[in-house]
């Protein structure tokens, strides 16, 4: 077997990264890469070779379709298709469903009328699928889902506030970035950290998509995305949590559709809506200093979080570990100095040295709160879930 393939997918809604994992008594990552911004002008593939060197190239991809044929090509021609053991999908909504499986037809079925529910994901994700099973149609294909690691959620968690009847159409509280969940708390048990099976946890994934999870003895409890990913924190170009009142004055008084509405607290909000500048923090770190706007929306991402952390804090009786990832959380140290500030009353200090050099523990030696950065690997899950599948078949 150590000359065998898994290749992951993760789709987005205008991306799919990818990386191919070599299958024998452990995984090995080998190329790495993504297709960005399917659908536009623009469209460009980023990969990682064996020794390690990053490529762009400009390709068309018209649509996730187009996107999977230009990738199976590029695959194919390095004789990786003809090797693949199985295919890793992240999938972002499964519903009730809480283990990976291998697709068959009644699965995809299921996950088409879960479309309603994640409807800017599901649909690119089973194109997706879809075509890999047209392209290499002997290769077991296996799903993954990003809501999966929540469903362990208290009922009081998961219910909505609106009428009962709703809660009994799928309209409830779901939570995401479960990949990425289940990823630090892997490398918590891994890391002997204790808190990871009898304590409590707060776990702060924060990137351009940004949410947190309260973990309570190895299980979670709640979470700050909730019926979308749209949920919870300001994040790079969504809005977070915001007045349901928002929307009916947006259509009354601006003349707003609710697709425009959609369009706005999706992709013009957030970093990028309070900024009139960037969805990327580091670029408002950058000109923070002399533009308002950057600096209020910096203050703002960080207010929030340090609430959500007070309230998850208070929903479990104390923290134990509080751990950063995603792309804002693993490298802006100034976002997790501004984060932890004044939360000394439950415990949480940093560093100073430590916080700035991005060390894997940035809390004090002595510390009644563990501080963590932990790179997290959602596409590692995946190939994990996969061998495991794929093995026990066997």
């Amino acid at each position: 077997m150590s000359n065998r393939r898994i290749l992951t997918i993760n789709g987005g809604s205008s991306s799919i990264k990818f990386a191919v994992y070599h299958f024998g008594h452990s995984l090995q990552r080998g190329l790495t890469g993504k297709i960005d911004r399917i659908g536009f002008a623009s469209t460009q593939f980023t990969f990682n070779d064996d020794v390690n060197e990053t490529k762009t190239v400009d390709c068309t991809a018209s649509d996730h379709v187009a996107a999977v044929e230009f990738l199976a090509d590029w695959l194919d021609s390095r004789k990786i298709l003809a090797d693949l053991t199985a295919i890793g999908h992240r999938i972002v909504h499964g519903m009730h469903l809480t283990q990976p499986q291998i697709v068959t037809p009644a699965l995809i079925e299921e996950l088409h009328q879960v479309c309603p529910y994640a409807p800017d994901h599901l649909p690119g994700e089973l194109a997706i699928l879809k075509a890999f099973g047209q392209r290499v149609p002997n290769v077991p294909q296996v799903v993954c889902f990003d809501t999966a690691f929540h469903r362990t959620m208290p009922r009081v968690a998961t219910q909505l506030p609106i009428p009962r009847r709703y809660e009994a159409k799928g309209v409830q509280r779901y939570g995401f970035h479960g990949l990425s969940y289940s990823y630090l708390m892997q490398e918590l048990r891994r890391l002997g950290d204790p808190s990871a099976t009898s304590g409590r946890v707060i776990l702060a994934h924060l990137g351009n998509g940004a949410s947190m999870a309260a973990v309570r003895d190895g299980k979670c409890i709640d979470t700050s995305m909730a019926f979308t990913p749209l949920a919870g924190l300001p994040m790079g170009t969504r809005s977070g949590d915001l007045d349901p009142g928002v929307f009916r004055y947006l259509i009354q008084h601006e003349g707003m559709t609710p697709d425009q509405f959609h369009q706005m607290a999706n992709e013009e909000s957030g970093l990028l809506g309070l900024s009139e500048t960037s969805s990327d923090m580091r670029d408002l770190l950058a000109i923070e200093s002399t533009d308002i706007r950057a600096a209020e929306a910096i203050e703002l991402f960080c207010y929030q979080a340090k609430k959500l952390i007070g309230s998850y804090a208070a929903a479990m009786g104390g923290i134990d570990t509080l751990v950063f990832a995603g792309g804002v959380g693993e490298n802006a140290a100034q976002i997790r100095d501004r984060i932890c500030k004044s939360l000394q009353f439950l415990g949480i200090e940093l560093n100073e040295k430590r916080n700035a050099e991005n060390a894997p523990v940035i809390s004090p030696m002595v510390s009644r709160v563990g501080v963590r950065v932990i790179p997290t690997d959602e596409e590692i899950i995946i190939a994990r879930s996969v061998a495991q599948l794929t093995e026990s078949q066997h």
